[in-house]
């Protein structure tokens, strides 16, 4: 299997394209890997990060920006984590308006029956603020997918296209409409963001 440091990372894409699917469970020589519920595992083999205490920190504060506590214990490790998410939550009216406005599905492949998350037009990383005009209703795949591109590379994508074969002349229009929107979006962005 092969290890690698944090540093051999681009920080910047843990939580974006670098995103929790599941977690490892060890028992007496078994290694079991949950994998969480419409998430799938690349088939590839999987890859070590080995991280000390300063870089399990950065790792934690960094996915999703999440304020992370770590308490340690005699020097063995990492006892517990303690998060609270900070910047990126939505208010829950908000997030009924948006869902609501996209039909309660992906604006980008137009499944209804799967999670919606929210994808930032203006991406979050650039301080594209988490208001309704730059938020769009998107599953975890699609969001994952996108990652960090910029919107306008996005729709342009091989990735997008294949995404998007099932939605209607409608749903594509107002996707294509939001370029409109991007010279506006982008005065919106927030005066503040906590170091990522």
């Amino acid at each position: 299997m092969n290890t690698i440091r944090l540093r051999d990372l681009n920080l910047y894409d843990v939580g974006s394209t670098i995103q929790l699917v599941g977690a490892l469970y060890q028992e007496y020589g078994k290694t079991y890997l949950v994998v969480l519920p419409d998430e799938a595992i690349a088939d590839t083999e999987p890859i070590i990060l080995k991280m000390d205490l300063g870089d399990w920190q950065t790792f934690l504060r960094q996915t999703d920006l999440v304020e992370t506590e770590i308490l340690q214990n005699d020097g063995t490790g990492i006892k517990k984590a303690i998060v609270r998410k900070t910047q990126r939550m939505i208010d829950g009216s908000l997030q009924a308006r948006i869902w609501k406005r996209d039909e309660w599905k992906c604006r980008y492949c137009g499944r209804d029956d799967v999670q919606l998350t929210f994808d930032h037009i203006i991406l979050w990383e650039e301080l594209g603020a988490t208001i309704e005009e730059n938020l769009l209703s998107s599953c975890k795949k699609c969001n994952r997918t996108r990652g960090n591109m910029q919107y306008e590379d996005w729709l342009k994508s091989k990735e997008y296209e294949q995404l998007s074969q099932k939605l209607r002349g409608e749903q594509l229009s107002k996707n294509r409409f939001v370029l409109q929107q991007l010279p506006y979006l982008r005065t919106l962005k927030v005066k503040n963001q906590r170091s990522r």
